[in-house]
């Protein structure tokens, strides 16, 4: 099988530079073929990996499947150039406006896309859990106790959030805690709570590059698949 040709969008972030890395290390899967900065890169070429600045978007090369971690002013030329490429997007971009979702679900009907609070394959299984746990539990109190380090600013987390409407989805109400202490990569506990009985479900990352491998993952299960907007947990196998 010939070698998945990756654009990554937001190079220069800790996501971008832990994808290029981790690519880099599986070159006989992975093959970067643009890396997008915000500003012009110096040098050009680095490891082999051509660089451009984002206004050179639209003179990249022919690629698979595209990569996004950058921002949310960034986000809509990625988009545009996955659709009128007819390219897969993955996009982890978190803060994105309504009308940039509407977006999304536009494109989600030429193209294979995937946008995600969290790329970890432990916590798509996990939202899968929390759904099947508050179907079978109703009435039952849920809570989402989620820790991250002392530099993350939004609280509750995206993917406390995204965990909570995973329980909403079965009917359940969702209270959210939050702390920030340290440098805790991140934890999710979601607890379910009846009449003297208690489950937790609980995912702890205890290293980042545990959600750029799950985004490599899924930009490989998503090139040749139908247009649509795809669940991390809908690629897993």
């Amino acid at each position: 099988m010939n070698a998945i040709r990756l654009l990554i969008h937001g190079a220069s972030g800790r996501m971008g530079q832990a994808l290029l890395r981790l690519a880099g290390e599986q070159s006989d899967r992975y093959q970067v073929v643009a890396a997008v900065t915000r500003r012009t890169p110096s040098p050009r070429v680095v490891d082999g990996v051509p660089y451009f600045a984002a206004s050179e978007l639209a003179g990249v090369p022919a690629f698979d499947v595209a990569i996004d971690f950058s921002l949310p002013d960034g986000f809509d030329p990625i988009l545009a150039l996955c659709v009128e490429r007819g390219a897969p997007l993955v996009s982890g971009t978190t803060g994105i406006s309504g009308q940039q979702a509407t977006a999304l679900n536009q494109a989600s009907t030429s193209i294979p896309l995937v946008w995600a609070t969290n790329f970890s394959l432990g916590v798509a299984v996990l939202a899968e859990l929390v759904e099947r746990a508050a179907s079978a539990l109703p009435g039952w109190d849920v809570d989402v106790v989620e820790s991250h380090h002392v530099h993350k600013k939004d609280a509750p987390s995206g993917t406390a959030l995204t965990l909570g409407q995973a329980a909403g989805s079965a009917g359940a109400q969702v209270h959210y805690a939050s702390l920030r202490a340290g440098d805790i990569v991140g934890e999710h506990t979601v607890q379910f709570t009846g009449l003297g009985e208690r489950v937790e479900l609980v995912h702890r990352a205890t290293h980042r590059d545990v959600f750029a491998r799950g985004a490599l993952h899924v930009a490989q299960k998503l090139v040749d698949r139908a247009a649509g907007s795809y669940r991390v947990r809908d690629l897993l196998d």
